[in-house]
């Protein structure tokens, strides 16, 4: 059963940090050098500063980011709200001209362990250096900054109408990714304490199951974190120790919740032709040529949830190029160990039945990023061929939320950056300590 509590959050108090859009970021993960400093640089508050502490001269990372939240808690740059409640978390957007609000609520969720498929399913491979990272953080911390991106099915939407009486206030919280998303996104939160209104939420998520959308390796390292304080003889005091974990619950049937493709660019590869996948790919998949880009996207477009298709174009190429798989039971052959939803998705066709089988680009290859790399937006894609680096892209048509989940209810895992859900959550808007009794 899917089983939610609300919490007492620890929020940045305005009246010390000043704009609060200076001080959040994106996820962990989504962060790369360049940008934590251009994050660091906003405020000397900024969460960036925690989830991607640095060491300095007395400390390790871990330790500094310890300590550096535990002066901010006593210096009251975050407070603690005195009453738990639940947290509606809304984020506006537009895409392609077209406006979303996506609304969701971030609550605890108690953790499932082994034999809990059937209630926690996930549907992304997790590797083992980001759980050490962010296991050690949460060693030294006791603490959530950032959140897991977990989805459930309400058709009837009986979730939303709560939050949007909610809603209908001004937010507790308003902000704009500085840094990455340049205010395209506004995130705003409010807080539900009524208990009326917590215990209905909390009925309504009894017996859901739950679907990772993000956030597979935080997920294990909350497991991993509880069994090690278990065997400790540690105890958790009541939801907000070890036993759950700070969460956004977006529901499947939103129609905010969006996930946009993640598009290959192939480099390093020895002796590539750039017709060479045309010439070998003839015999499965029908070829169509573009002499722009438009063209291309117009038929990617059309093709999307009905027909396997990817956009091609190498480096120094006059055209654009569509391969279309002619027959799913190419995939049956390939790979027939796997389930027939994981063998029809567009990554699985891609990977298995272009990189693999034309450019002996093999899953180990791709676990180690070698010779692929990974870009959002289908012109950015296609620009980086301007360069010297990348010899050619692959455009790809988004994975559909059904078949995430189809793929989860099997107990299966997706190729690595299969979905890319749109916006990603926020982290530091609301930050959990964990009670522990030792």
């Amino acid at each position: 059963m899917a089983k939610v509590y609300p919490f007492s959050a620890y929020r940045y108090d305005s009246a010390e940090v000043g704009d609060l859009s200076k001080v959040v970021s994106q996820p962990y993960d989504k962060i790369d050098s360049s940008e934590r400093e251009r994050y660091a640089r906003l405020s000397p508050y900024n969460i960036v500063r925690i989830i991607l502490s640095e060491p300095d001269e007395e400390l390790g990372e871990y330790d500094n980011a310890a300590r550096q939240l535990e002066r901010w808690i006593e210096n009251g740059v975050l407070r603690r709200d005195p009453e738990p409640g639940i947290y509606p978390y809304f984020q506006q957007y537009s895409l392609e001209g077209q406006r979303y609000t996506r609304r969701g609520f971030i609550a605890l969720g108690e953790l499932e362990g082994e034999g809990s498929e059937d209630r926690v399913k996930a549907h992304e491979e997790t590797m083992e250096g980001p759980k050490a990272d962010r296991l050690n953080l949460l060693r030294t911390t006791e603490a959530n900054f950032g959140q897991i991106f977990m989805l459930y099915s309400d058709p009837q939407l009986r979730v939303a109408e709560i939050l949007e009486e909610s809603a209908a206030d001004e937010p507790l919280i308003r902000a704009k990714d500085r840094v990455k998303d340049e205010g395209q996104v506004t995130h705003k939160i409010w807080k539900i304490d009524e208990a009326e209104k917590v215990e209905e939420i909390r009925q309504i998520m009894e017996g859901k199951s739950l679907y990772i959308a993000d956030g597979h390796h935080r997920y294990e390292t909350a497991l991993n974190f509880r069994d090690e304080c278990r065997a400790r003889g540690w105890s958790s005091p009541g939801p907000e120790g070890f036993n759950c974990r700070m969460m956004t619950f977006v529901n499947l049937e939103d129609p905010g919740l969006v996930i946009l493709p993640t598009h290959r660019l192939l480099y390093g590869l020895k002796g590539f032709r750039a017709r060479g996948v045309l010439e070998e790919a003839r015999g499965e998949f029908s070829i169509s040529r573009y002499s722009d880009r438009e063209g291309l996207y117009r038929r990617l477009d059309e093709d999307g949830g009905e027909r396997h298709t990817f956009g091609y174009r190498a480096r120094g190429g006059q055209a654009y190029w569509a391969l279309t798989l002619k027959d799913e039971e190419t995939m049956d052959q390939l790979i027939p160990e796997r389930s027939p939803a994981w063998r029809r998705l567009d990554v699985s066709i891609l990977h298995k039945g272009i990189l693999e089988r034309y450019l002996d680009i093999d899953e180990e290859d791709l676990q180690a990023e070698e010779n692929v790399d990974y870009v959002r937006g289908r012109d950015e894609a296609l620009d980086s061929l301007g360069g010297s680096k990348y010899q050619a892209a692959f455009i790809l048509n988004p994975t559909r939320v059904e078949q995430v989940k189809e793929i989860a209810d099997k107990g299966e895992r997706m190729p690595q950056k299969s979905t890319d859900f749109y916006p990603k959550l926020l982290t530091g808007l609301v930050v959990h300590k964990l009670e522990i009794d030792k």
